[in-house]
Formats: C-alpha cells, sequence, structure tokens
C-alpha cells in the first residue's frame, strides 16, 4: 500500500490546487531573502517544491536554486514554467536526498512537513536539511499554525472545476489534520477519492524536532508579513535558523 504522499500528488492534484498564487510566490521569496540575508549567487534548495512557483521566484531573485520533489507529475508542471531552466530540478524523497549538500540555505515552504507518522521520521527529514546546509547556512521551514487550522477549520465545503466536482471534508484526529478530497466527473461518475494528512507539532514540540536535528532556531514568524507568531492569532508557523558553525 503506497504512502497518501505518493497518491495524492498526482494528475488531480492540478485540478485540486489550480487556484495557486504565483505573485503571492514572490511576495513570500521576498520575505525569505529579507529573513536569510543571502547574497547574490548562493545556493539555496527548495525542498519539496511542488510546481516550483518558490524555485522560478527564487531563480529570478539571482540565487542559484535546486528544486527537489517525490511527484514526477508536480516536477513535470515545474519544468514548463517560464524561467524553469535556471532551476536544477530532482526527483526524491525528502528523507534522503541524492545530493551532497553544500547549500547556503534550505527553504521548505507551504507545510510541506509533518506527513510521516513517526516522529523519528520528520528528524530524518531535518537531518537532511542539516546534511545541506554548508556551516553557517540558513533555513526556513513554513509550517501551519496547529492553534490556528484548530479553530478555523472548515468542516466541509463543495465547488467544481469544470466538469468536476470536488468535495473536500476536514477534521482533527490523533493530532492530525486530514482531509477527504472526492473528486466527481459529469463524463465518468466513479468518485476518485484521496486523503491529505498533517501531523500538528505546536511551537514547543516542533522546537525539539529541530534541535534533535541538530539545528539552531532563530526566529519564529506568524506570517510572510513578518509579524512574530502568536499561537492563537498567527495564520502560520515560519521557522528560520541556522546549522551551527
Amino acid at each position: 500500500m503506497s504512502e497518501w504522499y505518493e497518491r495524492s500528488f498526482g494528475e488531480d492534484y492540478l485540478i485540486v490546487y489550480k487556484h495557486r498564487d504565483f505573485c503571492g510566490a514572490r511576495r513570500e521569496v521576498e520575505a525569505m531573502i529579507g529573513w536569510l540575508h543571502l547574497p547574490q549567487g548562493a545556493k539555496v534548495l527548495d525542498l519539496c517544491c511542488g510546481m516550483g512557483r518558490h524555485s522560478v521566484a527564487l531563480a529570478q531573485a539571482g540565487y542559484e536554486v535546486t528544486g527537489v520533489d517525490l511527484s514526477e507529475v508536480l516536477l513535470r508542471e515545474a519544468r514548463k514554467l517560464d524561467g524553469a531552466e535556471r532551476v536544477t530540478w530532482i526527483r526524491s524523497d525528502m528523507r534522503q536526498l541524492p545530493l551532497t549538500g553544500g547549500f547556503d540555505a534550505v527553504v521548505n515552504l507551504f507545510t510541506s512537513f509533518g506527513y510521516f507518522e513517526e516522529d523519528e521520521e520528520q528528524v530524518k527529514v531535518l537531518r537532511e536539511v542539516w546534511r545541506m546546509l554548508k556551516p553557517g547556512g540558513k533555513f526556513v521551514i513554513d509550517y501551519l499554525n496547529p492553534a490556528y487550522v484548530i479553530k478555523h477549520l472548515v468542516p466541509q465545503s463543495t465547488r467544481e472545476d469544470g466538469d468536476t466536482l470536488i468535495d473536500e471534508t476536514r477534521r482533527i484526529e490523533d493530532s492530525y489534520v486530514k482531509k477527504d478530497i472526492v473528486l466527481t466527473s459529469r463524463v465518468d461518475s466513479t468518485p476518485r477519492v484521496y486523503q491529505e494528512r498533517v501531523k500538528l507539532y505546536p511551537l514547543e514540540p516542533f522546537r525539539g524536532l529541530i534541535s534533535a536535528a541538530g539545528l539552531s532556531l532563530e526566529a519564529v514568524h506568524g506570517s510572510y508579513n513578518e509579524d512574530e507568531y502568536h499561537a492563537e492569532t498567527s495564520t502560520r508557523m515560519i521557522f528560520t535558523g541556522i546549522r551551527p558553525e
């Protein structure tokens, strides 16, 4: 049985998430540049790059970018973007990267973390972040804010995309936020069913994961507007830190 993330990030993902904002990606990259203080030409790894929005924006900002993702479908879409030729695209599991490291920064964005059942598997990802970074290299991990998600969870929503009905059901269960997605086409009425699942780590447990991987946390932002993180009101937990010298 394949894992949920091996099944979910395929062709139907492109239908469910086609509304992703490329202008927003550029604004988020501008904020990250301010946090990271990287010189032009610095080497940046976009870990779990998805359809490549942030990878291309980072390359356009003057960085040498490598984008890694497990989904060949999403990488295919990334390679179609204007400016995609400036990025090195690699397919890999984030827990075991086919790279030697030497990056000035690693970014992991849009809640591409918390996919695994065991804490040790999450730490493996962070250890790969450590291994990829030069001593003194910086990281950004953009993760959901569990308290905000729980408070603002929309249990069910339905929308249409062309001939496809998209039904999304969300719940908090066993320390995860889970989303069931059912796509039904007017052409073929057989439903296509997926589940997304992210483990909910409040601030202190997440801080413990970062420490266990040998990384040092420097700041936690509540959004890309650089405001401070507040557990009850912030939409995100965006961690910035460093691999110690």
